[in-house]
């Protein structure tokens, strides 16, 4: 099980979010504390942000190194400044590829995405059934193999599909029809999701049959004022909410959060 983190608020360095936290990202790619398979987070990470002052599409750096082997992301850390930022590191399920395709933050035009979880048996269950519900631009566009990017494209339909509807709305659709594959196929789905456009944060944990991959939330923390942290797993001592099961998060632009059941 792969870690999130996702930040939304003031400006901040990438240091300052993914470095300097006592239990950050780094830390949390060796030393995990509430991963339900595997043992680190060493098959590749990525970073996504938005620039703080134009409205452009997202800039991304990944690698298919361990993200504490990158000898660039420090230096770059330091550099970096965003009001948005989405970052992952990754526990790479047994079969698939260590390469760029694999890489999250997925995107497409100013969205940014990460998942947290799995399909189980993905190749020999939905692989073949999600990509035969969605249209064909999405299809096309899926460059890996994992679920991950197939839930994705699964999203994107949807949005496609539905462009009046809140994209809550749309999030909480593309779960249930996932649970749905899933229970017809009888395996298991997971998805703690994460996306942006840059103003908002729209988050879910979620399983279809078992209990959902660890997730929580923290709001203007001293460390980080007028900001919005959700993450796998809290990155210091402060004031974390667990998410609930089965449920969508969304935070808006000024930062404030509702939480509504699948």
């Amino acid at each position: 099980m792969c870690r999130l983190l996702a930040y939304l608020g003031s400006p901040v360095s990438l240091e300052h979010l993914l470095y300097k936290p006592e239990h950050s990202l780094i830390v949390q790619s060796y030393q995990p504390r509430e991963m339900t398979s595997g043992v680190v987070n060493a098959d590749g990470f990525g970073v996504g942000w938005y620039h703080p002052q134009k409205d452009t599409d997202p800039f991304t750096y990944k690698n298919t190194l361990p993200i504490w082997n990158d000898i660039n992301l420090p230096s770059l850390s330091r550099y970096v400044e965003s009001k948005c930022v989405l970052a992952y590191v990754r526990s790479a399920t047994p079969g698939q590829a260590l390469d760029f395709a694999n890489c999250q933050p997925f995107n497409y035009e100013n969205l940014l995405f990460i998942h947290n979880g799995r399909i189980e048996n993905f190749r020999k269950s939905l692989h073949r059934k999600i990509r035969s519900i969605l249209t064909p631009d999405f299809y096309e566009r899926i460059n890996g193999s994992t679920d991950s990017e197939h839930i994705f494209a699964l999203l994107l339909s949807q949005i496609e599909n539905n462009k009046h509807r809140p994209l809550e709305s749309v999030l909480r659709n593309t779960l249930l029809l996932l649970a749905d594959m899933a229970k017809r196929h009888q395996v298991d789905a997971s998805a703690n999701v994460i996306f942006s456009n840059g103003k908002r944060l729209i988050a879910s944990r979620f399983a279809s049959s078992s209990k959902s991959p660890s997730l929580y939330w923290l709001k203007d923390d001293l460390m980080f004022p007028n900001s919005v942290i959700i993450a796998s797993e809290p990155l210091f001592a402060g004031n974390w909410t667990t998410c609930p099961e089965n449920s969508i998060i969304s935070v808006g632009e000024d930062c404030d959060i509702k939480v509504a059941n699948i």
